[in-house]
């Protein structure tokens, strides 16, 4: 039996940024990270409707040298602990490495796909930059954008733009996300699978 997921992407959607000229960067280590408000009862109310929570997350800093794998795994064990996550995945690399792990590439989501037996075409994606989106919809997912107006490349559609992981939560658990992408979907002739 396939099961259906949640992938969350970390900074920007659990956890607050740091924002430097305009540009969101993650907390250094554990002291720095704040879970947003609503997201413990937004992933509460998931796992209540059978969805698994993996949480999905480029951390180049490991590979540049300015965050320490030790303390990115402390933080990780700590959100999977606090939020009741199903699985962590996380691609250590920068964009220099061609990794299949990188989002916007939809390594991780398809690696956790087989580990966990999840029907991507039955999940979601809620990200709030470019490369989230991308990676969820190349993995056949359903993507949700929180859009915090970035200085960088807009997502292309078809996404969902919510406000929160606790918007995107109640989208998803009422079905009215998988009617709403169908919907605009279909107004410019590409495909979501929800």
């Amino acid at each position: 039996m396939t099961r259906r997921a949640v992938f969350l992407d970390r900074d920007g959607v659990i956890n607050r940024v740091v924002l430097r000229a305009g540009k969101p960067y993650p907390p250094t280590d554990l002291t720095g990270l704040r879970i947003l408000p609503g997201v413990r009862e937004a992933c509460r109310s998931l796992r209540e409707a059978g969805f698994l929570l993996i949480l999905v997350t480029n951390q180049p800093d490991i590979a540049r040298g300015k965050a320490d794998a030790k303390e990115v795994s402390a933080v990780h064990a700590h959100l999977q602990r606090f939020l009741r996550l199903t699985d962590v995945k996380v691609c250590p690399h920068d964009d220099a490495a061609e990794c299949d792990c990188r989002k916007p590439k939809p390594g991780l989501l398809l690696k956790a796909a087989l580990d966990w037996n999840i029907d991507l075409s039955a999940s979601y994606f809620v990200g709030d930059r470019w490369r989230d989106v991308e990676a969820g919809q190349r993995a056949g997912c359903c993507a949700m954008f929180i859009d915090y107006h970035y200085p960088e490349r807009r997502p292309e559609v078809p996404f969902i733009a919510v406000r929160s992981l606790r918007d995107a939560a109640v989208r998803i658990v009422e079905g009215n996300a998988a009617n709403e992408t169908a919907t605009r979907a279909a107004s410019r002739g590409t495909q979501c699978h929800v």
